[in-house]
């Protein structure tokens, strides 16, 4: 299981999935920071809120780049094959997703500590 999980990551380009994932950890623990000192919730969730966008504009630049690979590949080619397209939609298509799932678990975060902060404003 692990190891078809690297695999896709792998297949979505080591250096845009590992970046998103890497923004994904440091979201986690904002997030937890947050929950154990209150007093920084605010900028916390600003930083939060700013990280998950930069996710989600990262996993699009690699759509960019896979579909760049992708018509490189067909021009190289000369012709078309499922292989050649599949491939670079794959990487295309990873990246955003990535970033977006990312985007989610951030905005699910915040969502919670504006639920529960306690400071009055």
């Amino acid at each position: 299981m692990l190891q078809q999980i690297f695999s896709k990551l792998n297949d979505g380009g080591p250096v845009i999935t590992y970046t998103i994932l890497i923004l994904l950890v440091v979201i986690i623990v904002l997030f937890v920071r947050s929950l154990k000192d209150r007093e920084s919730t605010k900028k916390n969730v600003s930083l939060i809120s700013s990280i998950s966008w930069f996710a989600v504009a990262w996993g699009f630049l690699g759509r960019t780049f896979g579909l760049i690979v992708s018509f490189d590949r067909v021009a190289q080619a000369g012709e078309v094959t499922p292989y050649l397209l599949a491939e670079g939609l794959k990487m295309a298509i990873l990246g955003p997703l990535l970033g977006i799932i990312v985007f989610l678990i951030a905005r699910a975060g915040i969502i919670y500590l504006q639920w529960t902060d306690k400071t009055e404003e």
